[in-house]
Protein backbone atom coordinates (compact mmCIF):
# COMPACT_ATOMS: atom_id res chain seq x y z
CA UNK A 1 0.00 0.00 0.00
CA UNK A 2 1.15 3.60 -0.91
CA UNK A 3 1.52 6.28 2.10
CA UNK A 4 2.44 9.99 2.52
CA UNK A 5 6.24 10.00 4.13
CA UNK A 6 6.07 13.56 5.30
CA UNK A 7 6.42 16.97 4.16
CA UNK A 8 9.11 17.60 1.06
CA UNK A 9 7.86 21.16 -0.02
CA UNK A 10 6.00 23.75 0.73
CA UNK A 11 4.59 26.99 -1.04
CA UNK A 12 2.74 30.06 -1.42
CA UNK A 13 1.49 32.24 -3.66
CA UNK A 14 2.16 36.47 -3.91
CA UNK A 15 2.34 38.69 -6.79
CA UNK A 16 5.23 40.57 -5.75
CA UNK A 17 8.74 38.21 -5.31
CA UNK A 18 11.07 40.92 -4.54
CA UNK A 19 8.79 41.57 -1.29
CA UNK A 20 9.34 37.81 -0.99
CA UNK A 21 13.22 37.77 -1.39
CA UNK A 22 13.48 41.23 0.85
CA UNK A 23 11.60 39.26 3.67
CA UNK A 24 12.07 35.76 3.88
CA UNK A 25 15.83 36.22 2.85
CA UNK A 26 16.64 39.54 3.84
CA UNK A 27 14.93 39.79 7.43
CA UNK A 28 14.63 36.01 8.34
CA UNK A 29 17.96 34.38 7.10
CA UNK A 30 16.65 31.51 4.56
CA UNK A 31 18.84 31.20 2.21
CA UNK A 32 17.60 31.41 -1.55
CA UNK A 33 18.35 28.22 -3.75
CA UNK A 34 18.06 28.77 -7.76
CA UNK A 35 14.43 28.07 -9.00
CA UNK A 36 12.15 28.77 -11.59
CA UNK A 37 11.82 32.55 -12.81
CA UNK A 38 8.16 32.79 -11.49
CA UNK A 39 9.64 31.75 -8.19
CA UNK A 40 12.01 32.61 -5.42
CA UNK A 41 12.84 28.89 -3.72
CA UNK A 42 14.44 29.39 -0.31
CA UNK A 43 16.60 25.97 1.15
CA UNK A 44 14.77 25.52 4.16
CA UNK A 45 15.25 22.64 6.62
CA UNK A 46 13.51 20.34 6.00
CA UNK A 47 12.28 20.86 3.16
CA UNK A 48 12.70 23.91 0.42
CA UNK A 49 10.20 26.51 0.75
CA UNK A 50 8.77 28.73 -2.29
CA UNK A 51 7.25 31.94 -2.64
CA UNK A 52 6.05 31.82 -6.59
CA UNK A 53 3.75 33.95 -8.37
CA UNK A 54 0.07 33.24 -8.19
CA UNK A 55 -1.25 30.55 -10.35
CA UNK A 56 -5.02 32.09 -10.02
CA UNK A 57 -6.98 35.44 -8.54
CA UNK A 58 -5.79 35.78 -4.87
CA UNK A 59 -7.66 38.81 -4.54
CA UNK A 60 -10.87 36.24 -4.31
CA UNK A 61 -9.58 34.99 -1.38
CA UNK A 62 -9.95 35.16 2.28
CA UNK A 63 -9.09 38.18 4.43
CA UNK A 64 -5.77 36.65 5.67
CA UNK A 65 -4.38 34.12 2.40
CA UNK A 66 -4.01 30.44 3.79
CA UNK A 67 -6.45 30.73 6.05
CA UNK A 68 -6.94 27.18 7.86
CA UNK A 69 -3.60 26.19 6.47
CA UNK A 70 -0.77 25.70 8.90
CA UNK A 71 3.12 27.05 8.05
CA UNK A 72 5.97 25.70 10.75
CA UNK A 73 9.14 27.20 10.52
CA UNK A 74 12.15 26.35 12.71
CA UNK A 75 14.09 29.03 14.21
CA UNK A 76 17.05 28.81 16.28
CA UNK A 77 15.19 31.75 18.67
CA UNK A 78 11.85 32.11 18.93
CA UNK A 79 11.72 34.58 21.73
CA UNK A 80 14.77 36.37 20.16
CA UNK A 81 12.70 36.43 16.71
CA UNK A 82 9.79 37.56 18.13
CA UNK A 83 11.67 40.85 19.43
CA UNK A 84 13.20 41.64 16.20
CA UNK A 85 9.80 41.43 14.07
CA UNK A 86 8.07 43.32 16.39
CA UNK A 87 10.85 46.46 16.81
CA UNK A 88 10.37 45.90 12.79
CA UNK A 89 6.72 46.53 12.95
CA UNK A 90 5.90 43.05 11.67
CA UNK A 91 2.15 42.02 12.26
CA UNK A 92 2.05 39.38 15.25
CA UNK A 93 -0.49 37.08 15.61
CA UNK A 94 0.60 36.02 19.42
CA UNK A 95 3.64 36.28 21.24
CA UNK A 96 5.73 33.68 22.17
CA UNK A 97 4.41 30.86 24.52
CA UNK A 98 5.27 27.00 25.56
CA UNK A 99 3.85 24.17 23.44
CA UNK A 100 4.57 20.82 22.15
CA UNK A 101 7.58 21.45 19.67
CA UNK A 102 9.09 24.33 22.07
CA UNK A 103 8.69 27.76 22.22
CA UNK A 104 6.39 29.14 19.51
CA UNK A 105 4.86 32.36 18.12
CA UNK A 106 3.26 33.57 14.73
CA UNK A 107 3.39 36.77 12.46
CA UNK A 108 1.22 37.65 9.37
CA UNK A 109 4.31 37.92 6.20
CA UNK A 110 3.63 40.98 3.66
CA UNK A 111 1.68 39.26 2.26
CA UNK A 112 -0.91 38.15 4.89
CA UNK A 113 -0.14 34.54 5.20
CA UNK A 114 0.28 33.52 8.77
CA UNK A 115 3.60 31.77 9.71
CA UNK A 116 4.57 30.10 12.76
CA UNK A 117 8.28 29.84 14.61
CA UNK A 118 9.09 27.82 16.81
CA UNK A 119 12.72 27.10 18.44
CA UNK A 120 13.90 23.95 17.51
CA UNK A 121 14.29 21.47 19.44
CA UNK A 122 16.87 19.05 19.15
CA UNK A 123 16.19 15.33 18.12
CA UNK A 124 18.76 13.99 20.25
CA UNK A 125 16.96 15.40 23.52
Amino acid sequence: MASLIGIDFVGIQADDLEAAKDFYHGKLGLPIIKGPPDAVVFDGKPAPFAVRKPLSDLSAANEYLGAGVALWFACDDADALHAELARDQVAIVFPPKDGPFGRYFAFRDPFGYTITAHTAISQDS
